[in-house]
């Protein structure tokens, strides 16, 4: 897929036209997709999940030599971007839905719980075992029927799938769903809106629903802005399969990136080929990396963040991007396990599951 003067051709792709900052028709494959889709899931989620702050890192912004913009979903009311798109799906099914199931290593979980309970509509989320048990502790607190299934998120997607046919719910996916990616999409839509001069977005990477949507609203706006995808190095599910050339399953590890974690779907429809397809590059950072970002997120900005909120921060750290011009990246999440966070911000060791990441102390 590729951009001609003002439109985005490609195979599979029924075209994109570009005015200003207006894009005119998308529509792939089976699903039509347009960015007027992405403009009415932010009118769904007005209100309720939508207009985070976005501010500049003056630590990061000296370190790189430009500016350095993060937006903070961590206000979001569930604490995570997840809100956006589960809102944006919830709130577009029919009256008579009377349940919602999805499969989640939290956050989504969370958001469509928390959107779920704004419809009076019951919500069963699935989960597997590697999901840190503060985040299951979360979701059952906002009224959820959890359900823990088998060790990875493909079991777990599994599960989700039965129940739509064994008890009539509606599945909401954390990444492959029309009303999904749009609702994700709207965080670039107010990325490139508050700063248009944007050379470069760092987006957390890990299904591609988010990653899909920001991408294909922030080239709508302007095609030459490289977005690219930032993950762990250990399970990344979209990074191997856009590498394969279509969906694979990959290993589920832990991680302090858990949110990161799962497949994408051998079925994927969607996220995959806009993440192939939109995404300039992709990118691993180590545990190390991550832990160091979560330190320097804390103690320079006095910012709680997920391992998965910071993998942006890791990548420009560790050297692996080099911005040159202004960059946003979007702070995902804030929901993490803090007896954990209390140990890597004092330097100690932290077992996760079978995995040691070394502590060191901040600045040392």
């Amino acid at each position: 897929m590729r951009l001609q003067g003002g439109v985005l051709t490609g195979i599979g792709c029924g075209g994109v036209v570009r005015q200003d900052t207006t894009l005119i028709s998308y529509s792939r494959y089976e699903m039509p997709f347009t960015l007027a889709d992405i403009f009415a899931a932010q009118h769904r989620i007005r209100g309720v999940a939508d207009q985070t702050p976005f501010i500049p890192s003056p630590f990061m912004s000296a370190n790189v030599g430009h500016d350095f913009m993060m937006k903070m979903e961590t206000m979001q009311p569930i604490g995570a971007f997840k809100l956006r798109g589960a809102m944006s799906a919830v709130m577009a099914l029919p009256d008579d839905v009377q349940g919602v199931t999805c499969c989640s290593t939290g956050n989504h979980g969370r958001g469509v719980t928390f959107a779920a309970n704004r419809r009076g509509m019951k919500a069963v989320i699935c989960m597997s075992e590697l999901v840190p048990q503060a985040k299951v502790d979360g979701i059952r607190a906002l009224g959820a029927d959890v359900r823990i299934i088998g060790t990875t998120q493909d079991e777990a997607m599994y599960e989700s799938q039965r129940l739509c046919v064994a008890e009539g719910l509606v599945e909401i996916s954390p990444f492959d769903d029309p009303h999904v990616i749009a609702g994700q999409g709207t965080i670039g839509l107010e990325m490139l809106e508050a700063r248009p001069d944007l050379s470069m977005l760092l987006v957390p990477l890990s299904g591609g629903g988010l990653a899909a949507g920001v991408a294909m609203a922030a080239k709508a706006i302007n095609p030459d802005i490289k977005v690219v995808g930032i993950t762990m190095d250990r399970g990344a599910a979209m990074y191997e399969s856009i590498r394969a050339g279509h969906p694979v399953e990959v290993g589920e590890y832990p991680s302090l990136a858990d949110s990161l974690g799962g497949g994408i779907g051998l079925q994927n429809k969607l996220s995959f080929q806009v993440c192939r397809d939109l995404l300039d590059d992709t990118i691993l950072v180590s545990e190390e990396d991550i832990r160091h970002a979560m330190q320097v997120m804390f103690y320079e900005e006095r910012i709680v963040a997920e391992g998965a909120s910071v993998v942006g921060q890791a990548a420009v750290l560790a050297g692996k991007i080099v911005p040159n011009g202004p960059v946003g990246t979007i702070i995902t999440g804030r929901n993490l396990d803090m007896s954990i966070f209390a140990k890597i911000m004092t330097g100690e060791d932290v077992q996760i599951g079978d995995l040691t990441v070394k502590g060191k102390r901040y600045g040392i």
